[in-house]
């Protein structure tokens, strides 16, 4: 991503008759969405307006890839003509991001600003054209795209299949007795293929129905539901949801009460969420003028898991936006550990593999610095590079999905390794 002047975009968003299905309009093979409890914003097609990228290591100037990001938006957003006449989030001039975990990553972290999109929220949808001042204003018709016929994928052992990741852990667990960590967020990998020219969308529709209560996202061929919210910027407001300490579902009613005790009780896993609770706090700090976070973590409910969760609320200060917190919340304590430098000083040293996209921030960002972004997990990534195009595949396409746990002190190599086979659930379940 080079200084030159960023492009003047005109955007336009107007009402529209009542969408029901808003991934009937993304394209099959390359969906660009971002949905939760029916609601959301996806992508018409599959052709970028523009698309920023910061590739791997720091900028020229020593920013990181967010804070390069954080810049580079807000002067294209300085220089876009809106015409929104909907004001609800998610209209107006929105760029979709996935962002890596890892500023070492060499892996793309990419924002796109697609031509069209359409969206719903509290009963009302839109349609938002995009342009390069000078070019013309996108059709304004939209036609959906009926879904292509049921696939399945299959996924097998990756490069750090069960045995080499309880290894990883018993070596997680001496760096933390030595000292050099207090916890470490150690993740594994299945690999596979689906067939080519399948239709993502069912992918995406199958997690979105499944488990409506988490963030559904699509971009660059990064497709997971993510129950765990980054940050959410509206009005100078943010919030956040941490998660950390995490158990599966009971069998039946009682079982799945005691099961939720125990979590709650557990020490070992309240002291992994307090770590995350403190990190997201320390980094939020700074950005805003009142924050508060609910003095007892809760058990939140989802289909296949108990967590542990946290809910955070703050007035926004010095005119920051989503991305600049991204910049200063990523990567938390729930998916890298405590203190966080050492412990991915140890991720890298353990873990056999790029996480690319995988447990860093997918969302979207608006004009007025707006938006919502969770952590990328629960997720695959489709292809093996995010920009190349699914076409080059002739027969399959590779997929590589990921699942990790946090490691402290106490903590069993078989426990953790059942933990992430529960987190495997939704995108094994999906994808079969």
């Amino acid at each position: 991503m080079t200084r030159s002047a960023p492009p003047r975009l005109v955007v336009e968003t107007r009402e529209i008759d009542s969408i029901e299905d808003l991934l009937e309009y993304a394209d099959p093979h390359h969906p660009l969405a971002w949905l939760r409890r029916g609601e959301g914003i996806v992508a018409v097609g599959d052709q970028p307006v523009i698309q920023l990228v910061v590739p791997a290591g720091s900028a020229p100037d020593g920013m990181t890839r967010n804070e390069r990001f954080a810049t580079n938006w807000r002067e294209i957003a300085a220089h876009a003509v809106i015409d929104d006449d909907v004001e609800l989030p998610g209209t107006g001039l929105i760029g979709f991001g996935a962002l890596t975990f890892d500023d070492r990553s060499a892996v793309q972290s990419t924002i796109t600003v697609p031509a069209a999109i359409v969206g719903r929220r509290g009963g009302r949808s839109w349609l938002t054209r995009i342009r390069v001042d000078g070019s013309d204003l996108a059709d304004p018709s939209i036609e959906i795209a009926r879904y292509g016929p049921y696939w399945a994928g299959t996924l097998g052992p990756g490069a750090l299949g069960p045995t080499g990741y309880q290894d990883a852990v018993r070596h997680a667990l001496a760096a933390i007795e030595a000292g050099d960590v207090s916890k470490v967020v150690l993740a594994r990998d299945l690999q596979g293929t689906v067939p080519a020219g399948a239709d993502l969308r069912r992918l995406a529709r199958a997690l979105s129905s499944g488990y409506p209560d988490t963030w559904t996202f699509a971009v660059d061929g990064l497709i997971g539901a993510s129950p765990e919210t980054l940050v959410t910027v509206a009005g100078g407001t943010i919030t956040a949801r941490v998660l950390a300490g995490t158990t599966a579902r009971g069998a039946d009613a009682d079982a799945d009460t005691a099961a939720s005790l125990a979590l709650s009780t557990s020490a070992k896993d309240l002291d992994e969420h307090q770590y995350a609770v403190q990190s997201v706090l320390a980094a939020l700090r700074p950005k805003t003028s009142a924050l508060a976070a609910s003095e007892q973590p809760f058990a939140l409910k989802l289909p296949n898991v108990w967590h542990l969760a946290t809910d955070v609320e703050g007035e926004l200060d010095n005119g920051a936006s989503a991305l600049d917190l991204v910049g200063v919340l990523h990567p938390t304590a729930a998916v890298a550990g405590s203190p966080t430098d050492a412990a991915i000083e140890v991720i890298r040293r353990l873990e056999p593999f790029d996480r690319g996209r995988y447990a860093g921030p997918v969302g979207w960002v608006d004009g007025n610095g707006d938006g919502e972004w969770a952590i990328a997990l629960r997720c695959a990534q489709f292809g093996t590079e995010p920009t190349r195009s699914f076409a080059e595949y002739s027969d399959t396409i590779p997929v590589t999905a990921y699942a990790g746990a946090g490691i402290v002190a106490g903590s069993d190599p078989e426990s953790e390794l059942m933990e992430t086979r529960v987190k495997f659930r939704p995108i094994v379940d999906a994808l079969a």
